[in-house]
């Protein structure tokens, strides 16, 4: 009699699994995620007869050769930095994003941008040959080594690899992948997950360097299991507003690097340029003598970025007030009161706007003092000035709490023109003012609205 084909639930979002359904993740606690995955009875028997071989007997760790990290040039200098340096030989990349946010013209670029003696293949699955011809064209992309493979099947993309020997491959993408052992349509979890550990396995015996790219769902997560990211060597974001030119890409994970560091890229019509100097070009168009806006210096990573902080604050027209865009809602609520307790402020019965320009999120508690005195500036109708910027955390109480690298900060501030600073009275680091900064200390809110605002 033939073995029953034997099953296991795992959860779409955490990768739980579970031999039995049920309607509530045990583990991350999330509503219906628990997907049924079909075991494959003949490969579970065929690993564990091989189990114990003489191959993968365990070995001291002062015994392991260590070797060395071989990393290469992608080509686009804000792509090395956010993998650490350059990608590193071996390594499985996954490059997550929205659908049409510039993944597959990142990667393209990146292949038209390496090295000419570097072999490359892309298989593509979501386009024809002609197409994938068509964007290399228009992004001026020309490589004589780079092999075009419009392929879905799992079994003839690891044939093409085994004949062609690439140095790097793209998978363009993940959820176009199928192996026709598996009984489940392209896209689910269990050919996702399955695919993607047999690519692990082939970068890490040949040494291959594989860039996976994987389309995000309406949460913003990647889609398929949870688990899909903890296989990879590297977890890249690829982010930005259709509405805006600017993209922005962020490592969620980096075995090989810092997960603090991000790229920033804008969308030209000849395809993904990197933005060297960001805080430069977020700046640029600011109005002149306009109440409302003030420049924040948040840290990304080990670089400075000056952000422009906008609100609007204005009388409402109906008892509830609506609150803030461009930062956490719950932030911005936390400093509206603060604002009208702390500092006299009676704002409560306005609405009131708040926009970070260029797309930028402050997530850094360092913008809370900017977003002060922008929303100050608009209540009062007094601008603030061209040359002034403001960085520091507001506390309940009203207080400007010390923040971190508040010398990084001042020098980037300084190096963009700017003469005036309000910065937190007390700091735990010793400052360098640089030349031609005012520094303007403050403890509290209404201490910081008073040094730079003038009520009418």
């Amino acid at each position: 009699m033939a073995n029953k084909q034997k099953s296991v639930y795992c959860c779409s979002e955490c990768g739980y699994e579970s031999s039995n359904w049920a309607g509530k993740c045990p583990s991350c606690g999330q509503w219906n995620t628990l997907v049924e995955m079909k075991l494959n009875p003949s490969g579970r028997e065929k690993r564990a007869a091989g189990r114990f071989s003489a191959a993968r007997e365990a070995k001291k760790i002062t015994e392991l050769d260590m070797g060395e990290e071989i990393r290469f040039s992608t080509g686009i200098s804000e792509f090395d930095r956010v993998l650490g340096g350059g990608a590193v030989t071996g390594s499985l990349v996954l490059v997550g994003g929205a659908p049409g946010i510039g993944k597959s013209t990142l990667l393209l670029q990146m292949c038209g941008s390496m090295a000419p003696d570097s072999r490359i293949l892309y298989v593509t699955g979501e386009e024809s040959e002609r197409q994938l011809k068509l964007r290399a064209m228009r992004l001026g992309v020309e490589n004589e080594n780079l092999f075009v493979l419009a392929e879905t099947e799992l079994d003839d993309i690891a044939a093409c690899i085994e004949s062609l020997k690439p140095a790097l491959v793209i998978i363009d993408s993940i959820q176009t992948v199928s192996d026709s052992a598996i009984a489940s349509a392209p896209g689910s979890i269990t050919q996702v997950r399955e695919c993607t550990m047999r690519l692990m396995r082939i970068t890490k015996e040949q040494g291959i360097t594989i860039f996976v790219v994987g389309h995000i769902n309406k949460e913003g997560s990647i889609a398929g299991p949870k688990v899909l990211e903890h296989m990879v060597d590297c977890v890249l974001y690829f982010e930005g507003e259709h509405s805006t030119s600017f993209r922005i890409l962020r490592a969620a994970k980096n075995r090989f690097g810092s997960t603090n560091e991000i790229g920033v890229f804008e969308m030209a019509r000849e395809g993904l340029r990197c933005v060297e100097n960001p805080s430069e070009l977020l700046l640029s168009g600011r109005p002149e003598d306009a109440p409302g806006t003030c420049v924040a210096c948040v840290i990304e990573g080990s670089r400075p970025i000056l952000a422009e902080v906008q609100a609007l604050v204005s009388s409402a027209g109906y008892n509830a007030s609506r609150r803030c865009n461009g930062i956490d809602y719950n932030r911005a609520a936390m400093l509206l009161a603060v604002l009208e307790k702390r500092g006299g402020l009676s704002i409560s019965g306005c609405d009131a706007y708040i926009n970070v320009v260029g797309g930028l999120s402050l997530d850094e508690p360092a913008g809370d003092l900017a977003t002060i005195l922008a929303l100050a500036s608009s209540f009062l109708d007094r601008p603030l000035g061209l040359d002034l910027a403001a960085i520091g955390e507001v506390g309940l109480s009203g207080e400007i709490r010390s923040i971190s690298m508040i010398n990084q900060r001042l020098a980037e501030i300084a190096r963009l023109g700017f003469r005036r600073c309000v910065i937190p009275a007390h700091l735990r680091d010793e400052i360098k003012a640089p030349n031609g900064l005012t520094l303007i200390p403050v403890k509290n809110v209404s201490e910081a609205c008073a040094a730079v605002l003038q009520r009418k």
